[in-house]
């Protein structure tokens, strides 16, 4: 292996913090909104389950559906950081 070859296997700096910058962006961004999606993935076939194969009156049904999609709202603002956290709140 001559020195032009030894020299250009190393990796420079830039590159370096290039990766760097790749695998923040992956880990704290990217997973952020795979986490995001997933979760109202599953929460959709959930209530898409329930309400297809549990037989309810159609009353239960529309609270059941209203009380998921407003725990989903409030938890997507909290995870965009919209709405601070809520262990202030005192019932």
């Amino acid at each position: 292996m001559n020195d032009t070859t030894f020299r250009n296997s190393y990796i420079t700096i830039q590159q370096r913090i290039g990766l760097i910058f790749v695998f923040i962006l992956f880990k704290f961004i990217i997973m952020s909104i795979l986490t995001i999606l997933l979760v109202v993935i599953v929460v959709g076939v959930i209530l898409w389950l329930v309400n297809s194969y549990i037989p309810m009156d159609s009353k239960i049904k529309s609270i059941l559906n209203a009380v998921v999609v407003i725990l989903l709202i409030v938890w997507l603002l909290q995870a965009f950081g919209i709405l601070g956290s809520l262990d202030s709140i005192r019932v």
